[in-house]
């Protein structure tokens, strides 16, 4: 049974917050009108983009920018020139042509042209780069997290709300197409009030081949770089941030490994919303296949699974109702990437994972780690004062 659900009609939700109602709950309605920019562009709609950090994930953005229709990448910047010189040989293959540069600010002097910017430099660097982007008026796509303390998230947050062009966060499940109907969902009210948000992240550990994922003070450890992801999805859903959080956990398998090892393999954290409770697991040591990821949001009228995008009602047997899924199969990364493109023309408008949204996901991690290493409850007022 599909279930077609209007982003246009999506009631407000109260929030017991000193942040933006409408910049949680005007997101699903936001992205109603993200696949217009699937369509052909002229020539004048062109969007001129370079790419900061072209590794692993910044390579991988690049492919999807490079299917974005009306968009020319015209420089790429990483440390290491070889990166550099292979991103600018995947433009060319894509049939264009791009500079590569070794010092990004080098690159945003010598190239008027460039319009947008994409940064997906180490988690350690998202400060630095992304506050120099923003003071030169390129708009910017930023990889989250915003930055890893709270004080430098404030120093990018004021420099974003300063900047001439938009920030858009890199929190690329918000358009992940299934989760993306399961959110808008919750926020028409379709499952009543939100009550709790169970979610689980268990898989192995991360590649060997990139030593800074292993340093928690360059990646703020697991939970800031990886776990993030899911709390922003509950953060979302709840439209608030949380009041206080307890966590625990560890490194329990991997001691030491690699060497000098510093971030956990494990914790599991409960967080109290104002009206709502997060549970949220994650660990390294899972077997292939065994359990994986798992984002379930229960309210006072039903259950949703945000991964599959259905939902049963809480007081109905039979199977879980399947809800009508925009975008069906298309990957949530160039989804987001498109929809940064379409903002940047439509001059300035406010992306759905923008700098409001990700600096409160961002201080939900970061509470929670302080709340782990301190064996102690850590409140919002504390952290975000």
């Amino acid at each position: 049974m599909a279930h077609r659900l209007e982003g246009s009609n999506t009631p407000e939700v109260n929030m017991n917050s000193s942040f933006s109602r409408r910049r949680f709950l005007a997101a699903p309605a936001a992205l109603a009108a993200a696949p217009a920019i699937l369509k052909g562009q002229s020539r004048s709609d062109t969007v001129r983009v370079a790419f900061v950090g072209v590794g692993n994930r910044g390579s991988f953005l690049l492919r999807h920018m490079l299917q974005v229709p009306g968009v020319e990448v015209v420089a790429v910047c990483d440390v290491d020139a070889e990166r550099a010189s292979a991103a600018a040989a995947q433009v060319a293959q894509a049939g264009g042509k791009a500079a590569a540069y070794t010092d990004f600010r080098k690159m945003l002097d010598e190239r008027k042209d460039i319009e947008a910017v994409v940064q997906a430099v180490p988690d350690y660097l998202h400060r630095d780069v992304n506050i120099a982007i923003l003071e030169v008026g390129r708009h910017l796509y930023a990889e989250k997290p915003l930055a890893l303390t709270v004080a430098d998230c404030k120093m990018v947050r004021q420099a974003a709300k300063s900047a001439k062009g938009i920030m858009q966060v890199g929190f690329q499940l918000r358009f992940d197409p299934k989760i993306n109907a399961a959110e808008r969902f919750i926020h028409s009210g379709g499952i009543g009030k939100v009550l709790f948000c169970q979610g689980t992240r268990f898989g192995g550990d991360l590649p060997r081949t990139i030593p800074w994922y292993f340093d928690r003070t360059k990646c703020g450890d697991i939970i800031v770089d990886q776990g993030i992801h899911i709390l922003d999805l509950f953060t979302w859903a709840i439209g608030a941030h949380p009041e206080r959080v307890y966590g625990s956990g560890g490194t329990t398998l991997f001691v030491n490994e690699p060497p000098g090892r510093t971030v956990m393999d494990n914790y599991s954290v409960i967080f109290d919303y104002p009206s709502s409770r997060v549970s949220f697991s994650h660990h390294y040591f899972d077997p292939p296949g065994f359990s994986g990821h798992a984002m379930r949001v229960f309210g006072s009228q039903g259950a949703i699974d945000l991964q599959a995008a259905v939902w049963q009602p809480r007081e109905q047997k039979g199977p879980p109702i399947q809800l009508e899924v925009e975008n069906a199969g298309k990957d949530s990364s160039y989804l987001s990437l498109a929809a940064f493109i379409d903002n940047v023309r439509a001059n300035r408008k406010p992306p759905i994972n923008d700098v409001e949204s990700a600096y409160i996901s961002t201080l939900v991690p970061i509470m929670a780690t302080r709340s782990i290493y301190e064996r102690r409850i850590v409140t919002w007022k504390e952290v975000a004062s």
